[in-house]
């Protein structure tokens, strides 16, 4: 099978999450005989941050004018069997309609934001990458599950969804001794959002100073400098996706505070769940709906709602936060790794491989 993506960035993970996730997937279908080729608009402020300039187990173009890369793009999609355009893709309009006119056999949009996306359009924003609905996609896939999958076919069009989950490659995500040095009692690694500051505050600036002889440590992108720190919480800007296993091992544990509109809404595990946990590092999360589908809650994650959470779970001894931080590990390799996500994308798109014929050729 061949996969044409235009999407936001594969070439640098600072600010955006879905760089890893791409990363991993294009390995894993690689390594599973099919092609892909992502293209990526060249933006300024990723090429300054780049930490990838090939992909393994796929083609990566940079391209700064749509119009001079436009002949690649058709040679490209001439003959392929997917063309996909995701959320956030400067180009996603213009990719799709170009697939359809071409008559790529099968159109599939994927939202890796999806509550970020629903929740600007009722807003009232104007979305420019889902433009006009989604009813021109013949599969529409969401990195959130539940009531996202709903509100994509009832306020977008969508005909056809289904959830296709955040993962890890287990190859660039492993168990990594601490660092040489005292190490952290807890570490938080996510790009500066505003809707998820006052959960940052609550679960983990607020039990800083409440706890002054521990250590804590952020790790990402974009922070302001009026960001409320304190004198035993650590900065380590934009931690690249190398380092993740490094970044992981400092610390005794490590929160997970996800994004406003995706803890209302649910079913939407961030990577960075899947990462910790193959990294065998216990995690605490805050709460939202379906958590337990991943994780179950006290067993293999640890669940926070205040900062009193927070210093409870500071206060478990090393070796029940080991024993759960195995359990976890072996709950993401068994069932949330690029591979399983690679084998579900097959079966969704089965169809399409089915439907695209030898005598399938492009117009000039």
């Amino acid at each position: 099978m061949k996969l044409v993506v235009f999407g936001l960035s594969v070439s640098s993970a600072w600010g955006n999450g879905h760089a890893t996730l791409w990363r991993g997937l294009i390995r894993a279908l690689g390594r599973r005989g099919h092609d892909v080729v992502f293209f990526e608009r060249d933006a300024p402020w990723y090429a300054a941050s780049r930490d990838l300039d090939r992909i393994e187990g796929g083609t990566l173009i940079l391209y700064d004018d749509w119009a001079q890369i436009l002949p690649r793009m058709r040679a490209e999609l001439c003959g392929c069997d997917v063309a996909m355009t995701t959320s956030y893709c400067p180009d996603a309009i213009a990719a799709r309609d170009l697939a359809a006119d071409l008559g790529v056999p099968r159109l599939v949009y994927y939202d890796l934001d999806a509550p970020v996306t629903l929740a600007r359009i009722a807003a009232g924003e104007r979305v420019a990458y889902v433009e006009g609905g989604l009813a021109a996609y013949d599969l529409v896939l969401s990195y959130t599950g539940g009531p996202a999958l709903t509100a994509l076919r009832d306020q977008l069009g969508a005909r056809r969804t289904a959830p296709l989950y955040g993962s890890v490659d287990p190859a660039m995500h492993a168990p990594e001794a601490p660092p040489g040095c005292n190490g952290f009692d807890l570490s938080y690694l996510g790009t500066y959002a505003a809707d998820r500051q006052s959960a940052l505050i609550e679960l983990l600036i607020e039990p800083a100073r409440r706890a002054p002889s521990r250590n804590f440590l952020i790790g990402g992108a974009q922070y302001p400098i009026e960001f409320p720190w304190t004198g035993n919480v650590f900065f380590w800007r934009h931690v690249a996706p190398p380092d993740h296993p490094r970044f992981y091992a400092a610390a005794r544990l490590t929160l997970n505070v996800t994004r406003e509109a995706m803890a209302r809404d649910g079913w939407c595990p961030p990577g960075r769940l899947f990462e910790a946990a193959a990294c065998g590092v216990p995690i605490l999360s805050d709460a939202w709906p379906g958590l337990d589908a991943f994780f179950t809650p006290g067993d293999e994650i640890l669940v926070a709602r205040n900062g009193d959470d927070t210093l409870a779970a500071l206060a478990l001894d090393d070796a029940a936060l080991a024993a759960m931080a195995r359990r976890a590990r072996e709950r993401v390799l068994d069932q949330h790794t690029a591979e399983h996500r690679a084998r579900e994308l097959e079966m969704l798109l089965e169809p399409a491989a089915q439907a695209a014929t030898e005598a399938f050729a492009c117009g000039a």
